[in-house]
This record gives C-alpha cells, structure tokens and sequence, in this order.
C-alpha cells in the first residue's frame, strides 16, 4: 500500500524559506516519477514540480527559480526546497507518485504551509 507522509510547512513571513519533506514507503520509490501538488484555500489541486527517479526536474512557471525538488532515493523521501515565499504561495501541500500530467497521492493531510506577515 502506497504510503506517503508529508511533512515541515509551518507559518512563514514573506521571502522566508521552508523545506517540506515527504516519507514514502509501499512501492519502488526509487524508479518512481514523483511529484509536489498543492492546494490553495478555495481552490483544486495545482501540481508544483516533479523529479524522475535519475534527478530530472521540471516546475510549475510560478515558482521556477524559487522552489527546488529533490530526492534521496536511499531513504526513500522526497523534498521540496521553496524560497522566497509569497502570500500566494499558502496552502497545503502533498507529494504524490508521478508527473505532471498523470499523478495520484495518498490519503495523507499534506503539510500547511502560510506565508503571511
């Protein structure tokens, strides 16, 4: 069973950084396209970036240069490096198996993240 345990959103001024971390476990993480998502208040699912299992990486226009995907395939967890945080920035994120266009996550909560002053 695909288990995937996000975690380290928390309240943020703007231009702070955060680095959300996903625990995965159930399947071949290693070999697994993986992506962030999020979900602003009031509205869908946004995916955010994605990464393959060898480090490629591709990004939502909106946070290009700002956030950074990566993985540690030995521990099986996936991050999510966001700098210069902005309002627009806030809401909950999940990490989920796939990519862009073709992804499903878990039951989880996600982990909140708020940029506010």
């Amino acid at each position: 069973q695909v288990q995937l345990v996000e975690s380290g959103g928390g309240l943020v001024q703007p231009g702070g950084s955060l680095r959300l971390s996903c625990a995965a476990s159930g399947f071949t993480f290693s070999t697994s396209l993986m992506s962030w998502v999020r979900q602003a208040p009031g509205k869908g699912l946004e995916w955010v970036a994605d990464i393959s299992g060898g480090g490629a990486t591709r990004y939502v226009d909106s946070v290009k240069g700002r956030f950074t995907i990566s993985r540690d395939n030995a521990k099986s967890t996936l991050y999510l490096e966001i700098n210069s945080l902005k309002p627009e920035d806030t809401a909950v994120y999940y990490c989920a198996v796939g990519w862009r266009y073709n992804w499903k996550r878990s039951s989880s909560t996600g982990t909140q993240v708020t940029v506010s002053s």
